[in-house]
């Protein structure tokens, strides 16, 4: 179950705009901008969840479940290349 908190902290974590997630997952922004006003579990279509949860794990972040508290969101040991260049671009601004 993804929540919107987890959605926000995976976008802003991975340092990715809403219309590069769009493009990454196939989900129109103006979907994005609605899933991440929502406060908890996020219920859309399965496909368009599908395709958040795969595009932002394909960036390198890992979905925590819900175990005994909250879900939550952090990144891969591993980050994949891509991260580090993101990252990069984003600290010239």
């Amino acid at each position: 179950m993804l929540t919107g908190e987890q959605l926000r902290a995976a976008r802003a974590m991975l340092k990715v705009e809403q219309g590069e997630l769009a493009e990454l997952s196939s989900v129109s922004v103006e979907t994005i901008k609605r899933l991440e006003r929502i406060d908890g579990p996020i219920s859309a279509n399965s496909m368009t969840l599908d395709g958040l949860r795969r595009a932002l794990e394909t960036e390198g972040v890992v979905f925590l479940p819900e175990n005994g508290g909250l879900p939550g969101v952090r990144l891969r040991r591993d980050p994949p290349a891509n991260i580090r260049t993101r990252k990069r671009r984003g600290a010239e601004s």
